[in-house]
């Protein structure tokens, strides 16, 4: 029982879980190389600004998640101070380049099955790559974010589930309530796939209006397998963000073909015109930790990028890793915010479609 309660973490009562939902059959229409070509090309972010959001006295800092609300600009990112675990942080700025640290909105539980993980990405955002408020959108009344949680200290220490919380007011600094159904989403549960049996790492939630996977919710997340540690994305669907169905035997993209060991995380939708994208960052099957993107009609057969990288390793903050994104278009400029790992520790960097600096 020792043993278990180590691997597991605090035993929590699972309910029965819905069957796995199959894959649609039927040949799929996939984005062709042209128009990956283009897509590639509206992403283009050659001009890196610099970092935006540099870590304090050991702190690592990652995952940023900008959205737009009451006519400013905030960011969602997750902290970890002498690597204790993951808290969610809220940052403010009027301009995407100048931000200012507000506080915690999801703090340590100190109990439970997520005691001393709880990192967050938004939830129901604007996926408009054109025209795009940025602004969030609600369900039930309420803002939501779901997040990676553990009841272990560390850095991204296993085994972590995911699990939802919801705020009336997505800019004040006071914690987001937390799901009593949560985990909604476990590698204990019985359900499991096998790319997910280790762990469940950062999610994304959109909602589609059409329904293409029968649900108005889809969650995107990358699950780490043993026993290279391998993670690939996958999706689970909903009515109503709190029972979550997995959809499909397996991942939906997966990059372990080139490398047992390769990473495909840290996923986020937009939708340009009738084609959804993935921006997702990548690590191993080619050097280093980069972002790059995937495409698809459908949700689930996505044609994967393999040109230049979107972001790469070009400078001395982000020398060692330049990934996990949070692309948005906004006025014409692109702008390309990632987790860049270099001389300055793990920050929050920038880079633009167009040269900022110049007009900083």
């Amino acid at each position: 029982m020792a043993l278990l309660l180590t691997i597991a973490g605090p035993l929590i009562a699972q309910p029965e879980r819905p069957a796995v939902l199959p894959f649609p059959e039927g040949r799929p229409k996939m984005v062709s190389g042209k128009v990956m070509r283009e897509l590639h090309a509206q992403f283009q972010t050659p001009f890196k600004y610099g970092v935006v959001l540099p870590a304090e006295e050991g702190e690592l800092i990652d995952c940023p998640n900008v959205f737009r609300h009451d006519g400013r600009w905030y960011m969602m990112f997750v902290s970890n101070r002498d690597k204790v675990g993951y808290q969610t942080l809220l940052a403010v700025s009027d301009d995407l380049l100048h931000w200012e640290r507000l506080g915690p909105i999801l703090p340590f539980a100190q109990e439970g099955w997520d005691a001393w993980q709880a990192a967050g990405g938004l939830a129901l955002y604007d996926t408009r790559w054109e025209d795009a408020t940025h602004e969030l959108g609600t369900f039930a009344g309420r803002y939501w974010l779901s997040y990676l949680g553990g009841h272990q200290q560390g850095y991204e220490t296993d085994p972590l589930s995911i699990g939802l919380a919801s705020t009336h007011d997505p800019v004040a600094v006071r914690p987001w309530e937390r799901l009593a159904e949560n985990p909604v989403l476990s590698p204990m549960q019985s359900d499991v796939r096998d790319f997910e049996h280790t762990t469940l790492y950062k999610s994304a939630i959109v909602r589609d209006e059409a329904e293409l996977l029968g649900a108005p919710f889809v969650m995107f997340y990358n699950g780490k397998a043993p026993p290279y540690g391998q993670e690939t994305i996958g999706i689970a669907v909903s009515h109503d963000l709190r029972t979550w169905q997995r959809f499909g035997p397996g991942p939906v993209v997966n990059n372990v073909g080139d490398a047992p060991w390769a990473i495909s995380g840290d996923p986020q939708l937009v939708k340009v015109g009738d084609v959804w994208v993935m921006f997702y960052f990548g690590a191993f099957w080619k050097p280093g930790a980069f972002d790059t993107f995937a495409a698809s009609y459908d949700l689930v057969h996505w044609s994967k990028w393999g040109g230049e990288h979107l972001v790469e390793s070009s400078e001395p903050y982000d020398k060692t890793f330049a990934h996990k994104p949070w692309i948005l278009k906004h006025d014409g400029v692109v702008y390309h915010f990632y987790c860049a790992v270099g001389d300055q520790g793990r920050v929050i960097a920038l880079a633009t479609s167009e040269d900022l600096r110049r007009q900083d």
